[in-house]
Parts: structure tokens; C-alpha cells; sequence
């Protein structure tokens, strides 16, 4: 390795670890002419290969820059596209490959800007994809929306429960539910689990009051 001050051809290595979660090593030299220490980084090289044929070096930067133009006027902080631009390298190299077509690197940006906006997801992607008509849009909008559905409501707990179901016999509409009893943790595994099936049964069985002869 040159030296960078005194341009000397060769520098000895004084010591080495590795940094970047494993992915480059870091080594700190030193010139033996003007005995100045620099420090290198190793990484492997990943090329992409272009649609034209033309390659170059993979660059997390120009990654960052092209997402950072879609999540223009998004809520999406410099760390979230420092982090996003590390999850697509790191996916990347996973797929261990040392040429990578442009098109890999566009899917590989997909997954996570989806998770990080779906605004900027949408902007990218019709881009990326060439939408050309609002329908394009359209599919994709809709496609979101299955994905990004809110996740069903947890289970009210067996107190509140009890607490929905207990109605009072003078209600308007006449009707009381048998609240549910808890079998109580005393009960072998196998009597709770009998107790809470018959419970259960008797919580769908409604009782209703008797109409007034005078109705």
C-alpha cells in the first residue's frame, strides 16, 4: 500500500481487526521512509452491472441519495436512510455474489423503503417499475393495503369479558347472559380445560324474560 504523505511504494501493517459487523477489516499502516501511520479499510468489492453492460462498484451512498429523493417531504430522518442503506448492502453481500445485475439492487431497496414509508415506497416503485397509467398505481395501492392492514384486536381480558356479557334482566331488550365463571387455578389443567368448555357453552345460551300476561 502506497503512503499517502511521502508517496514511499510500500507501508507495513501494524495491526488489523475487523469492523462493519464483519463485512470489512480495518488496518492501521505504517511508512517505513517517513514512519507516518494512515489507516486502510478492506471490503469485499461487489460490481453492478448495468442494463448498457457497463459495471461499477457498488456504492451504499448513491443507494441513500436515490431513496433520499423519493422520501422527499416524508417523515424519514438521516439515520433511517443510513439504516436502510445498510440493510440493502447487507443483503446484498448475503447473496453472495461478486457481480450483481441493477435490477437486484432495485428489489433490494423495495422491501425495506415499504417498511420505512409507503408513500416513498410508491414514489420509487413507479419509477423503478414504469408505471405508465393510474391503474398501475391502483394495483399497487391496493396491494398495500391487504399488507399494511392493522392486525386484529387483542381478546378483552376474561374479567372484562364477564363484565360485556352480563346483562341486566330489566333491559330493554329483556335478555341476560349468563356471565362466565373463571374454573380457578385450584382445578387440575384437565378439569379447567372442561370447566372452560362448559362455560363457554353456557355463555352462548341467552336467557329471556318472560313476557308480562298483561302485554
Amino acid at each position: 500500500m502506497r503512503c499517502p504523505f511521502c508517496q514511499h511504494d510500500d507501508s507495513r501493517v501494524l495491526d488489523s481487526r475487523v469492523c462493519e459487523d464483519g463485512l470489512a477489516i480495518r488496518r492501521r499502516r505504517q511508512c517505513p521512509v517517513c514512519e507516518r501511520r494512515f489507516t486502510t479499510i478492506e471490503r469485499m468489492q461487489m460490481t453492478v452491472r448495468k442494463r448498457n453492460g457497463s459495471e461499477e462498484p457498488f456504492n451504499r451512498d448513491k443507494v441513500v441519495a436515490g431513496v433520499r429523493k423519493a422520501c422527499k417531504g416524508r417523515p424519514v430522518s438521516d439515520s433511517d436512510l443510513a439504516l436502510l442503506g445498510q440493510r440493502v448492502e447487507d443483503s446484498l453481500r448475503a447473496a453472495g455474489m461478486a457481480e450483481i445485475p441493477t435490477d437486484q439492487v432495485g428489489l433490494a431497496i423495495l422491501g425495506p423503503l415499504r417498511e420505512l414509508d409507503p408513500i416513498a415506497y410508491l414514489r420509487f416503485a413507479s419509477v423503478y417499475r414504469n408505471y405508465d397509467t393510474i391503474d398501475d398505481f391502483a394495483v399497487e395501492i391496493d396491494k398495500l393495503r391487504t399488507d399494511l392492514k392493522s392486525p386484529p384486536s387483542r381478546r378483552p381480558r376474561t374479567r372484562d369479558r364477564a363484565r360485556t356479557h352480563r346483562t341486566s334482566p330489566s333491559s330493554e331488550s329483556g335478555a341476560a347472559v349468563h356471565p362466565r365463571h373463571d374454573p380457578g387455578p385450584c382445578l387440575p389443567s384437565t378439569q379447567r380445560k372442561n370447566v372452560t368448555f362448559l362455560t363457554e357453552q353456557l355463555n352462548t345460551i341467552t336467557w329471556t324474560r318472560p313476557k308480562d300476561s298483561h302485554d
